[in-house]
């Protein structure tokens, strides 16, 4: 993971945006930067933007997980916002489809609406199969590396086929379904998640627990919490 972002850092620009071809800026679009910086937003919410991308095959328990997440850090008080890949189809990418090209316009535009949260100083928790280790770097350089926390929700494709609580497994193997991960597309494994998620051995209680821990342990919330 940590080459291929070398490959790609000269496409960067300084705060972490992916410049992989970008479309020209009309003459009259002009950035108006904001009179708000960044530890103002910090010292009001008490904590660090961060961005947990969850990544795995259907069913491994990544939604779940999140929105489990997501109560306990407003519970905690933390602000804090789940992008799921069914629901940011419903919407904003209601217009993509799964090809691979579609599928990394989906995660680039996923990544950019983190990256909007996260300006905002809210911690994102996305849920998304997200199964190439390109397109989860693309997201990696438009997030920023120092906020974007990869999480691998591991389960073996077995157990996530005996889940299958939308019964796609069963349709995919059918050939009803393209291009579906873990049965006709290919799912990369991350080599270097910043955190791994048995979800096939843990509960989602303990799976939850180990994330809302990461948070304070590298003082993006919490006691440790620092405004940096």
């Amino acid at each position: 993971m940590r080459n291929l972002l070398n490959e790609i850092a000269d496409r960067q620009e300084s705060f972490g945006r992916f410049l992989h071809q970008p479309a020209p800026v009309q003459q009259q679009v002009v950035w108006h930067p904001t009179s708000v910086i960044a530890h103002e937003r910090h010292a009001l919410f008490h904590q660090q933007p961060v961005c947990f991308w969850m990544t795995g095959l259907s069913a491994a328990g990544k939604s779940t997980i999140a929105y489990a997440l997501e109560k306990k850090l407003l519970q905690a008080g933390h602000a804090c916002v789940v992008l799921d890949g069914d629901n940011l189809r419903h919407h904003l990418c209601s217009d993509l489809g799964f090809t691979e090209q579609d599928r990394r316009e989906n995660l680039r535009r996923a990544a950019e609406v983190a990256h909007l949260f996260n300006e905002a100083g809210m911690i994102v928790i996305t849920a998304f199969i997200s199964p190439s280790a390109s397109d989860r770097a693309m997201a990696r350089a438009i997030i920023g590396d120092t906020r974007f926390v990869e999480v691998y929700v591991d389960a073996a494709s077995a157990v996530c086929e005996l889940r299958d609580p939308k019964g796609l497994y069963q349709r995919a193997r059918k050939g009803e379904i393209p291009n579906f991960t873990g049965v006709s597309a290919p799912y990369d494994i991350p080599l270097q998640p910043e955190i791994v998620l048995k979800s096939d051995r843990q509960t989602v209680g303990g799976s939850v627990q180990v994330l809302f821990d990461y948070l304070s342990e590298h003082s993006f919330t919490g006691d440790s919490f620092k405004d940096k």
